[in-house]
């Protein structure tokens, strides 16, 4: 395949073993070279446009595997914590009460980009220093937002997965910087786009050999307007059926009310999402963005129960993260 200027993408199944060709179309003479293989069973052209992200090029589920938790394959992955990171002391409270109760990883954004110039845009890398810490001290992986494609090499020595935004998930430049990074990449679904355009986004990951993505429906906007966004639930048994990537929900941002939350969370799993990220503040009342969205310690002890008596249910396994 590097012969004729291919670089192999190899799954290996139960009993086949797939080889993907990544690069430009190949001609009918060089399928017949590979069918004339006596070791070839079958070349065939990948019908979809996304390549790497299909079920026809993977056909078994990725599993995104973290020191707390996995996600993919019937493993069930919570990242929560507070939408920015305003302080030491809020960061570590949050990171101390997600851990208590249940969840594997830790979100928090350093990097905020926002509607409008003039609200808080986040600490940076005083921000991720904190993340950081908290990391350290409750031994929870770290999930943030990145940005700008200049930003994730110093995103990347803070966190242990790089979280490209709705906002972003069509900056192509940055999707393939991410994709560089060696670090999983979580990649929320933007506000307008379709299915088949937010696999491509994945692709651009995926094509710079990065395996590990995890796709997250966060709501799209339509013409309702009692809700911040709608959330597509539907997205997720589609997605389920065209890609192997693990797919989560992100129930906060759609709800824009806390009481509306863990209802949409619990939507989700029911139709087979394999991890949720949730903000939660301990004072939602002083945070400096999303406060009417956020979680406060005690709803989320009760979000986090009632997604452990559904996840059963569905086939899906909550691996606990340790008590330290």
């Amino acid at each position: 395949l590097e012969r004729f200027g291919f670089r192999p993408h190899v799954s290996q199944g139960v009993e086949t073993t797939l080889v993907g060709a990544v690069g430009k179309g190949p001609t009918p003479e060089i399928m017949e070279h590979f069918r004339a293989l006596p070791y070839v069973a079958e070349v065939i052209r990948i019908s979809k446009p996304y390549k790497l992200a299909s079920l026809e090029v993977h056909p078994l589920p990725t599993v995104v595997s973290f020191p707390t938790g996995k996600t993919g394959g019937g493993h069930f992955m919570v990242a929560a914590g507070p939408c920015g990171v305003e302080s030491r002391e809020q960061t570590l409270a949050a990171a101390r009460y997600v851990k208590r109760h249940g969840a594997q990883m830790l979100r928090g954004g350093a990097f905020k980009p926002r509607t409008s110039p003039y609200s808080f845009q986040g600490l940076g890398e005083e921000g991720l220093k904190i993340l950081a810490e908290a990391r350290r001290e409750t031994g929870l992986p770290v999930v943030t937002e990145v940005t700008s494609p200049d930003k994730v090499e110093l995103v990347a020595e803070y966190a242990d997965m790089l979280q490209i935004g709705a906002r972003n998930a069509q900056n192509f430049a940055l999707l393939k910087e991410a994709g560089r990074s060696g670090k999983p990449v979580l990649l929320k679904r933007g506000m307008s786009m379709t299915l088949e355009e937010f696999l491509m986004s994945a692709e651009y990951v995926l094509s710079e050999g990065n395996e590990r993505v995890v796709l997250v429906e966060r709501g799209i906007r339509t013409f309702e307007k009692a809700t911040r966004f709608t959330l597509d639930v539907s997205a997720v048994p589609v997605l389920k059926s065209w890609t192997h990537l693990p797919v989560w929900i992100d129930p906060s941002h759609p709800a824009g009310k806390r009481e509306w939350v863990t209802p949409l969370a619990l939507a989700g799993v029911a139709a087979g999402a394999d991890g949720l990220i949730v903000e939660t503040h301990p004072n939602p009342k002083e945070a400096l963005s999303d406060a009417a969205q956020q979680l406060n310690e005690e709803e989320f002890a009760e979000f986090m129960s009632r997604l452990k008596a559904l996840l059963p249910a569905v086939g899906k396994t909550l691996d606990a993260a340790a008590v330290r």
